[in-house]
């Protein structure tokens, strides 16, 4: 009996989560395996101060080699020896380095998200009736009124109106 080579191939298995080193932060964070770009961004601009620049997208990069960008509904992977996963920030994508004043950097709008879809953006409109608003109303009800006295003379003093052009031709 001849014995079988069992051939195995042991491929290396992907870890349990992922890393994404912030750049703003310097933190890194960890997302589960099969987390999708879009919420890792989401969350990571939910924890950042207000006032620092907005992560845009998540890269894969590796020193040499052409960085890999995620998109918002990609799911991040890990390309293994020598990659990492980092946020690429506002000042990155306008090319604005360090000390550099070159270029504005769009404000942070609390409450709305980086991605649309990730989670419904809640508009908040100003409650409580101003005096400025009750003045609007209470002119316009004063225009109308007068218009519509305007209108009662007019209609009212037509007969005469007509008579007089009749007589005077």
């Amino acid at each position: 009996m001849a014995e079988e080579k069992s051939s195995k191939v042991n491929f290396p298995q992907p870890p349990p989560f992922l890393q994404v080193e912030c750049k703003i932060s310097g933190k890194k964070i960890r997302y589960a395996a099969g987390t999708k770009a879009g919420f890792a961004v989401n969350l990571i601009n939910q924890k950042l101060v207000f006032g620092q620049p907005l992560a845009l997208h998540i890269e894969a990069v590796k020193e040499g080699e052409e960085p890999v960008s995620f998109g918002p509904e990609a799911v991040l992977v890990d390309y293994g020896d020598g990659w990492k996963l980092q946020t690429v920030t506002q000042a990155d994508f306008y090319g604005i380095s360090k000390g550099e004043g070159v270029g504005p950097i769009p404000e942070r709008i609390p409450g709305v998200m980086g991605y649309e879809g990730v989670r419904p953006i809640k508009r908040i409109s100003k409650g409580g009736i101003s005096g400025l608003y009750i003045g609007k109303i209470l002119l316009a009800f004063m225009l109308m009124f007068v218009l519509g006295a305007l209108f009662t003379v007019a209609l009212e003093n037509l007969p005469t109106f007509i008579l007089f052009m009749n007589s005077s031709m």
